[in-house]
Formats: C-alpha cells, sequence, structure tokens
C-alpha cells in the first residue's frame, strides 16, 4: 500500500508539470495580449493565475515540520551506520524509514560494505522555502559527511528518506 501511494504522489507530481496537449489550441483570455507571455492552462483554466505558482504548493515549512525531518533523518542515519547487524535485520529495521523506490535501491546492500559507523555530530538541515516536498540533511560522520535526501508526498504524510549519499561520492 505504501509503494502504491508513493508511486501515485510521485506520478502526480510529475504529471502536473508535464505539458498539457490539446486537439484544439486554446483561446487567449480577453486581458491577454500578444506581448504577455504564455500562462499554463488545464481545461481551458489558468493552472496559476497570474503566471506564479504557489511557493510550496500547500506545504509551508514550519518548525513541527523541520523538527520531523531532523528527527527521521537522524533515526535513518543511525539505522543505516551499522556495518556489523546482517543484511537481512539491516534492511527490515531500516526499510521502515525508506521510500518505495529507496528500499528497492538499497534490499541488496551489504551493510559490512558501509565505512560510516556512527554519527559524530547533529544534522544540518538543508531546505529550499519553495519546496515543501523535499530536503537534504548533512551528517558528521566517523567516514565524512553524509548527505541524507528525504522527501515527502504530503504535508500530514511522514517523512522518508530516499538517498544516502556518501562524502565526494564514494560508497
Amino acid at each position: 500500500m505504501k509503494r502504491t501511494l508513493t508511486a501515485l504522489a510521485a506520478l502526480l507530481v510529475c504529471t502536473a508539470c508535464a505539458p498539457v496537449s490539446s486537439s484544439t489550441p486554446a483561446e487567449p483570455s480577453p486581458s491577454a495580449s500578444a506581448a504577455s507571455s504564455a500562462t499554463l492552462r488545464a481545461g481551458g483554466k489558468p493552472q496559476a493565475p497570474g503566471g506564479t505558482a504557489p511557493a510550496t504548493l500547500g506545504i509551508a515549512w514550519d518548525e513541527a515540520s523541520k523538527t520531523a525531518v531532523l528527527e527521521t533523518a537522524t533515526k535513518a542515519m543511525t539505522l543505516y551506520a551499522r556495518p556489523t547487524v546482517t543484511d537481512k535485520e539491516w534492511i527490515q529495521e531500516l526499510g521502515q524509514l525508506l521510500t518505495a523506490q529507496a528500499t528497492a535501491d538499497y534490499q541488496y546492500v551489504d551493510p559490512a560494505n558501509i565505512p560510516v559507523t556512527r554519527i559524530t555530530g547533529r544534522g544540518q538541515l538543508r531546505i529550499d522555502e519553495n519546496n515543501g516536498f523535499g530536503c537534504h540533511v548533512v551528517f558528521p560522520t566517523d567516514a565524512g559527511d553524509y548527505d541524507v535526501q528525504l522527501l515527502r508526498s504530503a504535508a500530514d504524510k511522514p517523512w522518508q528518506v530516499n538517498r544516502f549519499m556518501p562524502p565526494n561520492g564514494t560508497k
């Protein structure tokens, strides 16, 4: 069910940005002039009146969001940095915090090959104020700085880890 919802959310986000084709050209509004820029339309109605989209598409960055993402990222990074556990135990516990894509990507990882064993400081949140759906948290570790990418599909949905990026792209 989680995979279906995550896939559906990703599909909706991707299709919202895709151009809309029509067998008949959309007629310009009476107030539009030849010199004005194009307005995105769907079903003959403007998607973004005035040509601007809402900054966060309905998801604002507030203190609760920041606290929740830091908690999830810290828990996930702690579960990730355990090279001494079995691969089965590692993915079962970590998988509860991963997106469907990340679960598929990490399901065959041997934790013994992960160089990090512990977090050495607090995670630093990196957000884009215009994107309430995703962010990064960078953790200092005994193997260098790890960048953890997190996503959510809606304001009331939990944060999930999509990717662990080791220092300098090493694995």
